[in-house]
């Protein structure tokens, strides 16, 4: 009878406990704080190690070649930038290529930049990648509408193209390139499209000739409205940004500027 009497008070504790037990757990459910969905912009933040080690490596390669790297510095991006001296093209990629310590095997992209204000109004920017240690550097150099710059084609193959185009696009000759053509424009173009100074409607127009049956490249007709010009070029209403310059912390390299 005993045993009986037991194993019906099991039957009615065993439900309560079940139930105080699932009722501790939705009270500590409730008091845990709901998921904030984050709204505010994403703010890059300085990475200190990198920029150091970017330093680093920026005054290696200035002691390495004091006499083409004039200038090192660190863009608001955290990207290092050798400005050097246009003879020193072929040297500084050749080093930055075969050093071990960089490995910059690949050639990304050569760009060019107008600076009409400038005596040495062309930048040539290139960027160049290392896969060995995931990294990027920028090398500028400067030159006038006369003077050539080497062509880097020996070193980096996929030189030829980039090169080709900034030819045609700003009127940069590089010396020593087995195929200095036009890339974009047509044979007969005359004129860069990319300096500061070329008009936004060009020099001629091309149309197709129902009499010749074939495509013709005559000058240029106007519109009146289009003549009223009250400034040499379109940017000159933007004085203030020619002296701007790109947020960069200079690198310290410690040497005689020549």
């Amino acid at each position: 009878m005993a045993s009986i009497l037991r194993q019906f008070a099991k039957t009615l504790i065993a439900p309560t406990a079940r139930n105080a037990v699932a009722l501790n757990a939705v009270r500590f459910k409730s008091t845990e704080p709901a998921e904030v969905k984050e709204t505010r912009p994403t703010v890059r933040k300085a990475d200190i190690a990198a920029r150091a080690q970017l330093k680093d490596f920026g005054k290696y390669c200035a002691d390495c070649l004091p006499k083409y790297i004039q200038k090192v510095q660190i863009t608001a991006g955290d990207e290092l930038e050798l400005l050097i001296a246009p003879e020193g093209i072929l040297p500084v990629l050749q080093f930055l290529k075969d050093h071990h310590n960089a490995q910059f095997s690949n050639l990304v992209d050569i760009a060019g930049v107008d600076v009409p204000c400038r005596t040495n109004r062309f930048e040539i920017v290139y960027n160049i990648l290392s896969l060995r240690f995931n990294s990027r550097i920028r090398v500028k150099t400067y030159t006038d509408e006369l003077t050539p710059i080497d062509s880097c084609n020996d070193v980096y193959k996929a030189a030829n193209w980039y090169e080709r185009e900034i030819w045609d696009m700003y009127g940069v000759f590089f010396a020593n390139h087995p195929d200095l053509r036009r890339i974009l424009t047509d044979y007969g173009f005359e004129g860069h499209p990319f300096r500061k100074d070329f008009p936004l409607s060009g020099y001629v127009e091309v149309r197709y000739d129902d009499e010749r049956k074939r495509v013709v490249c005559e000058p240029l007709e106007l519109a009146q409205e289009f003549r009223k010009f009250e400034l040499e070029a379109p940017w000159e209403q933007f004085p203030n940004f020619r002296g701007a310059n790109p947020a960069s912390e200079e690198v310290d390299i410690k040497k005689t500027q020549k």
